[in-house]
């Protein structure tokens, strides 16, 4: 299963919530805002690493640039996509799961 990530954790507690009920092998992909959950010394570094080990965790580059951050604030272990993988991602699950 796919789970996407678009509100900021700072904001809404839809990351949290996603990381509750997702289970081990899943993927998650952080975008739109969702991208701020990725970042490297933030409240919720040691959740994502933490996550890493359960699941596969992508943020779209497209929305971390657009928000002015680069690719090397990204938790180590985030794998970074684009839209082609981001579709990839979409075909090669049987469900999405989008967090609000």
């Amino acid at each position: 299963m796919l789970h996407t990530v678009n509100k900021s954790p700072f904001d809404r507690n839809s990351l949290e919530s996603c990381l509750r009920f997702a289970h081990q092998g899943h993927s998650i992909l952080l975008f739109e805002d969702g991208v701020y959950g990725a970042l490297k010394g933030t409240r919720f570094e040691t959740l994502l690493t933490e996550a890493l080990k359960s699941y596969n965790i992508y943020v779209l580059v497209p929305d971390i640039e657009a928000r002015g951050m680069r690719t090397d604030g990204i938790i180590e272990g985030i794998k970074p996509t684009d839209y082609a993988g981001f579709v990839d991602l979409v075909a090669q699950t049987k469900a999405v799961q989008a967090w609000l």
